[in-house]
């Protein structure tokens, strides 16, 4: 449907993983879309060129030259960014990204929102695969590129619409949750922990977003969430809508049991209601896996998805870029990107690896980057996320000087912590150091895990190549 007539819509700061979804999408009713960011790397900066948009490098605002109909602000631009200063002197026509989908894309579709602050990009990209390999043809936004996917968004013709619901502020003049702006109608809460200390000062604010979020979906709506998870367990009482449970509590509606991983994947059986479903496979491994697929099979089974096509579309999922992705293997040596960046995920990310590959020597490279990393929230819960890797190398924090004086996360405190521990931990000074270290020192049939929440200096490459010479 083109609209009429077409507007011209500016994104700043366009190649954050919300917003880049956002311009495909907008593009693909018939907006001319223009957009602006520093950060420009892939995926999001291959999706955009691919596409067809424009993206400038760096902010000016010139880039609003001639005025657009609409700016969508993304939630890390902040005051003093010279297009959002000329946005608000000049009067443009102004809102988040999250107030946009929902007024664009939302108001006549059934929304599934999947929210947590783990699993939330796999969980919606599987779910949305499921649908879509059952023939239900859903819209999505997923804050990632699944694997074969042209982009993170898609807008399909039927009824649903897959969100991936983050809790961060919706924008800097917009602080509410952007997950409050989605008209939910079924909601997934993953997992509830402390995380974006930029912007939640407790983990009782962070209850409280999804305390608002819960009473936002309407009595014929459906709530699911993680019965093994205490918080969720919580809110899963507190709600004016049916509730479903999944999780490894014997109380819970949807469970695995038998769970089995090797490097081809995950086994279990379904078990609804204490009666058994069947077995299912999954291609990936771990059972913060499991969990997401749990949830996402209750969705499916919600959207009307019989039995056998959740079986087939949970076997057959590609993956998702950045979530544990290989992005080669030279000389018997596995090379993956992962997202992995609150030391719950590392945690997880790791230990799933070493439940496949029991025997294999796991190189764990983490570059400490997100406005929480950077901080010392969890310098200490660090020294426990690394344990089932078998070397660590840690890379220099990215922008230390983004986090308050007295409240910054520390690199030697970490690397103490870890050797305390036993850990084979070393900090080098950057990629190029990083990228000849591991060159000499790992072997045949070892993994080496880059985690970080950007671009990473392109190292998986570097690496890549580095090995390809010897």
């Amino acid at each position: 449907m083109t609209p009429n007539p077409p507007l011209r819509i500016h994104l700043v700061a366009i190649c954050g993983t919300a917003m880049a979804p956002l311009a495909v999408m907008l593009k693909a009713i018939g907006h001319h879309i223009t957009g602006s960011d520093t950060d420009i790397y892939p995926p999001m900066s291959t999706v955009l060129e691919e596409q067809g948009i424009a993206v400038y490098r760096g902010f000016d605002e010139t880039h609003l030259d001639p005025p657009p109909d609409l700016v969508i602000v993304g939630n890390a631009i902040s005051r003093g960014n010279p297009e959002a200063e000329a946005v608000l002197a000049r009067k443009i026509r102004y809102m988040s990204q999250a107030a946009a989908l929902r007024e664009f894309f939302l108001w006549d579709k059934t929304t599934i929102v999947i929210t947590g602050t783990h699993g939330k990009t796999t969980t919606t990209t599987l779910l949305a695969w499921v649908l879509q390999q059952a023939g239900l043809d859903p819209s999505y936004m997923i804050g990632g590129v699944p694997v074969g996917w042209e982009s993170g968004a898609k807008l399909g013709a039927g009824r649903y619409f897959i969100l991936e619901g983050d809790e961060y502020d919706s924008a800097f003049f917009d602080k509410r949750a952007k997950f409050l702006n989605y008209l939910p109608d079924i909601v997934i809460i993953n997992n509830i922990e402390f995380d974006h200390a930029d912007v939640f000062d407790s983990l009782d604010e962070i209850i409280l977003a999804f305390q608002r979020l819960v009473n936002l979906v309407p009595g014929n709506g459906l709530l699911i969430g993680s019965a093994d998870d205490a918080i969720v367990r919580s809110l899963l009482h507190s709600t004016h809508c049916p509730v479903q449970s999944f999780g490894q509590q014997n109380n819970a509606r949807w469970r695995a049991k038998g769970v089995a991983v090797s490097p081809a994947g995950t086994t279990f059986d379904v078990i609804e209601d204490g009666e058994s479903r069947g077995a299912v496979t999954l291609p990936m491994f771990g059972v913060h896996n499991v969990q997401n697929a749990l949830a996402v099979t209750a969705a499916a089974a919600e959207a009307g998805v019989p039995w056998e096509r959740i079986v087939a579309g949970l076997k057959s999922f590609p993956g998702v870029k950045r979530r544990m992705e290989i992005r080669g293997v030279v000389g018997g040596i596995t090379v993956y990107d992962d997202f992995a960046h609150h030391p719950t995920a590392v945690r997880m990310t790791l230990q799933s690896l070493r439940a496949a590959y029991p025997d294999a020597g796991i190189w764990a490279v983490f570059e400490p980057r997100t406005a929480t990393t950077i901080r010392k929230v969890f310098q200490t819960a660090y020294e426990e996320a690394f344990d089932a890797a078998d070397h660590v190398i840690l890379a220099p924090i990215f922008n230390p000087q983004k986090a308050p004086e007295g409240n910054r996360f520390s690199l030697e405190n970490l690397v103490n912590g870890l050797t305390k521990r036993g850990q084979d931990t070393l900090a080098l000074a950057d990629v190029e150091t990083i990228v000849s270290y591991l060159r000499d020192h790992t072997r045949p049939g070892d993994h080496v895990v880059f985690m970080s929440n950007g671009g990473f200096g392109g190292i998986h490459d570097k690496m890549l190549v580095a090995l390809k010479r010897g």
